[in-house]
């Protein structure tokens, strides 16, 4: 890491603690998840290049296993986490060892299929709640110190574990692991040549992607006290292809940026209802027209 870069995020990080003093913590706590959420979608996408159309059933998954456990269960703040992520990684493992069988336009439509086939079990079994979603998540308490129904308390809460998420995303992309997944990306069969054992490479991938959006799912549930079919939906995995083409696909911050942009968009025009997605579809356009890395890679290939 250059030191332009290390002054930059060690401003970020600056700005991110202060933050909720000038805006409202909800507002920065959604932006904050599906941060996340794009951020490893585009591990995936980005620096693997697999696209996945059904990255939201990771989301969900970690969000209604976490709430159940929580909720129901009496599990722990801490260990309802950790089982919406394992539940995600586990499911990541069996859709993955499935879907990398195959490439491109089939790999994407086999995690689509997988997707709407779990929203519609979702939609059926009884601890979801099935249309009404799972409601009335309690926060608890972090290590049994903190009081987490603050909302301060709960974006720092929130803030330290997307951190935390954005450090294991950071070092896989700058470790000879990453360095790899980028060899895949851009030429796979020479990879293969190399005798690199791209499958293994691509599942390892695939399951490290769900488990950090599985992470962002669960935080994002205790965030908002409930979870529902929403961020199953196949549109919930659109939103994190639109998030990171908007922010710059294979760069660290643009997902960053772009569920920034997204989620913002749909805050300050919620008023306008159906034509909220309409407005972000032409920003979408249009940014793809004049910013074709999106809005962070177009700044870094000018600063260059």
């Amino acid at each position: 890491m250059n030191n332009r870069n290390r002054i930059l995020y060690i401003v970020l990080f600056i700005v991110g603690l202060v933050a909720p003093a000038v805006i409202y913590p909800i507002f920065l706590m959604k932006a904050l998840c599906f941060a996340l959420f794009a951020s490893a979608f585009n591990l995936l996408l980005g620096y693997t290049g697999l696209l996945s159309f059904g990255h939201a059933m990771f989301l969900g998954t970690a969000g209604y296993i976490c709430g159940h456990a929580v909720k129901v269960l009496g599990f722990p703040t801490e260990l309802g986490i950790l089982a919406g992520v394992a539940a995600s990684a586990l499911l990541g493992y069996l859709v993955g060892a499935l879907a990398i069988r195959r490439q491109g336009i089939y790999f994407a439509m086999i995690t689509l299929a997988f997707s709407q086939m779990l929203y519609f079990i979702y939609l059926q079994v009884p601890f979801t709640g099935g249309e009404d979603g799972l409601q009335a998540i309690p926060r608890q308490t972090f290590l049994g110190l903190v009081n987490l129904d603050d909302d301060n308390a709960m974006y720092y809460f929130t803030y330290a574990i997307v951190v935390f998420g954005f450090w294991v995303i950071y070092r896989t992309i700058h470790s000879p692991f990453g360095q790899v997944l980028k060899a895949i990306r851009e030429n796979e069969a020479r990879a293969l040549s190399l005798g690199y054992d791209v499958d293994k490479y691509k599942l390892l991938a695939f399951v490290l992607s769900c488990a950090l959006s599985g992470l962002a799912g669960a935080t994002k549930a205790l965030v908002f006290k409930f979870e529902t079919l929403t961020d199953v939906h196949w549109s919930m995995s659109g939103e994190a292809v639109l998030m990171t083409l908007l922010g710059g696909m294979g760069t660290i911050l643009g997902p960053t940026v772009g569920a920034f942009i997204v989620v913002t968009l749909q805050n300050y025009l919620a008023s306008l209802e159906g034509w909220v997605t309409v407005i972000t579809g032409v920003i979408f356009v249009l940014c793809v027209l004049v910013f074709r890395r999106g809005v962070v890679g177009e700044i870094a290939a000018r600063i260059k």
